[in-house]
């Protein structure tokens, strides 16, 4: 069993240490970008949570409570990686169950998280942890 801490990054220097891990789920963003958008997220509840291994980040979980008409209050899992090096490991599934146990602690009813239809490895992880699909998201840019 895993016993390293996961931590909710509060400071810039624990933000740029989350961004490598983080750019592999999200490549697109620069780390400029990435610290902006966290930091403009946080403002609305957003929290970056994350573990580290021997000093290094190594899985990272964007995450917020809401509460809307469909669900209640929910947590929900903007983004949840870990490092494609230390997959496998336990760090992913420590991270989802400190997720899920968060959302109790604040009284949620129910977490929920969308996925990209091309992360089949990440379907059969989220599966493995008892979340279900139980829809699609649909989306249309501008």
């Amino acid at each position: 069993m895993l016993t390293n801490e996961v931590e909710i990054a509060k400071s810039e220097q624990q933000l740029i240490a989350c961004y490598p891990v983080m750019a592999q789920l999200r490549p697109h963003l620069s780390e400029q970008e990435f610290i902006s958008r966290v930091k403009s997220q946080m403002n609305d509840g957003y929290k970056l949570a994350y573990i580290t291994d021997k000093n290094t980040v190594v899985a990272v979980a964007g995450y917020r409570t809401a509460i809307n008409l469909a669900w209640g209050k929910f947590l929900y899992v903007d983004d949840l990686v870990t490092d494609k090096t230390r997959r496998s490991c336990g760090f992913g599934k420590q991270l989802t169950d400190w997720l899920v146990q968060e959302a109790k602690k604040n009284k949620c009813a129910e977490l929920h998280l969308d996925s990209g239809l091309q992360r089949k490895d990440a379907h059969r992880f989220y599966n493995r942890e008892e979340l279900e699909t139980t829809g699609y998201h649909f989306a249309r840019k501008f």
